[in-house]
């Protein structure tokens, strides 16, 4: 008799993250000698700042395990950073640290007896990690002509009276898969609307520091700090996405205490801790010493000049694309050639993204990933692999910056070739629908 293993069914219809599928599709094609223009995934390309890496080799013989919550001395130092940054006073206790910021909010989802509430698009794993713990998913209507803007009317709709259930909203400002972010305005109007319905809010800010300079990071934790989760780590505005290393920080009332015991016991359980090296070191990155937080800004403008321009340069030629203001994500439309699209098998974006892909040498992401309904002909598009394919690459692209060159000449082809090349198969492909 043949040993029969059987399956969750839970699993049923899911498939590996589509961000991390695409990735090492991509590596797979490079390994081939393919030409592949990869925005299929988003990873901060810039190299490990020296004061880091230096902590981390003098860390390197620490290998006890450490408490579940983290180091103490860590967790005064991320408390002080975000109420530095934040304009939030946390205390040390309202901080955990675990394996990466996606594992929190896995845990967070875990503790919490809510149902969740997504904005249409949102990032890829808050639905499947629901999906995991049981939990039912809505995702919130929203507009391609509107700029993908959640929608508050149509959340009210929505959401179940809450002396019935606990409902749970997740939002990420610097958004992926748009690079937008949630004004000062938006977030006092959201904050009446979640106080006034019992709201519980998980706001991801894994991108706070990535702002593009022109438009300032604002966290809904300054207007509803009873009822909002922070989120955030060390991957995105430090380029230490393999360091896997993330932070939660739990509102100041007994309800948050408790959230964060569920939480520390879900950490003792799973992970048990995060490497202490890494602990170690984390402890440099939230000091705010000078030469890292200049690091951060140099590193963020530079993501914002390549991210505006190829925002642009795709409104040029006929793609409807939001206006990002932080991280390293667009979102782009193609609804305008549906018809021309229909004609040649392109119904949905995964379509889409699959002839841009075999077709034009161009890896995206289909935003049906994200919740945008599959008819919605919209890719996102990840801009920090372009021209920073290598380390050398990237550390190149760095020190031109730093150097001081013209935003306009740091932009062009001799500094981005597959930038550019990018860009003209992306025009080869709208004028072919042109015709």
């Amino acid at each position: 008799m043949s040993l029969q293993i059987g399956l969750n069914p839970i699993f049923d219809g899911m498939a590996p993250s589509p961000t991390l599928h695409i990735n090492q599709a991509v590596a797979s094609m490079w390994s081939a000698g393919e030409t592949v223009y990869h925005m299929g995934f988003g990873e901060s390309r810039f190299p490990v700042h020296p004061l880091l890496e230096r902590a981390l080799n003098e860390h390197a013989h620490t290998k006890s395990y450490l408490p579940a919550l983290g180091l103490a001395e860590l967790r005064d130092a991320v408390a002080r950073y975000y109420s530095q940054h934040l304009g939030v006073t946390f205390r040390s206790d309202q901080v955990i640290v675990g394996p990466g910021s996606k594992a929190l909010i896995y845990a967070l989802q875990m503790s919490l007896q809510a149902q969740l509430f997504l904005p249409s698009p949102s990032w890829v794993s808050y639905a499947p990690q629901a999906q995991l713990l049981g939990k039912p998913v809505t995702y919130i209507p929203s507009q391609v002509d509107g700029g993908y803007q959640l929608n508050l009317t149509a959340l009210d709709r929505m959401i179940p009276d809450p002396s019935v259930s606990q409902s749970l909203l997740i939002i990420n400002s610097p958004n992926n898969p748009t690079g937008q972010m949630l004004d000062r305005g938006f977030l006092l109007e959201l904050a009446e609307f979640c106080r006034e319905r019992g709201l519980l809010v998980i706001s991801d800010e894994i991108y706070f520091r990535v702002d593009h300079g022109d438009e300032p990071h604002v966290s809904l934790a300054r207007f509803y700090p009873e009822g909002t989760f922070v989120l955030g780590g060390l991957s995105k505005h430090l380029s230490l996405g393999g360091w896997r290393f993330g932070v939660a920080l739990v509102p100041d009332s007994e309800q948050g205490m408790a959230t964060l015991d569920a939480m520390e016991i879900i950490a003792s359980e799973i992970w048990s801790a995060v490497a202490a090296p890494v602990q170690h070191a984390a402890i440099t990155a939230y000091s705010g010493t000078p030469e890292i937080e200049q690091y951060i800004v140099d590193c963020s403008i530079i993501h914002g000049r390549r991210t505006r321009f190829l925002a642009e340069e795709l409104g040029r030629i006929g793609f409807t694309c939001t206006t990002p203001h932080g991280g390293f994500y667009l979102t782009a439309n193609c609804n305008r050639w549906a018809g021309k699209l229909a004609s040649r098998d392109v119904n949905t974006s995964a379509d889409l993204a699959m002839y841009l892909l075999e077709n034009h040498h161009i890896a995206s992401l289909p935003c049906d990933a994200f919740g945008l309904p599959p008819e919605t002909l919209s890719l996102r598009l990840a801009t920090s692999y372009l021209d920073m394919e290598t380390d050398r690459k990237a550390e190149t692209l760095l020190n031109l910056y730093r150097g001081g060159i013209n935003p306009d000449a740091f932009m062009n082809e001799a500094h981005h070739p597959n930038t550019h090349a990018c860009l003209a198969a992306f025009k080869q492909f709208a004028d072919s629908l042109k015709q």
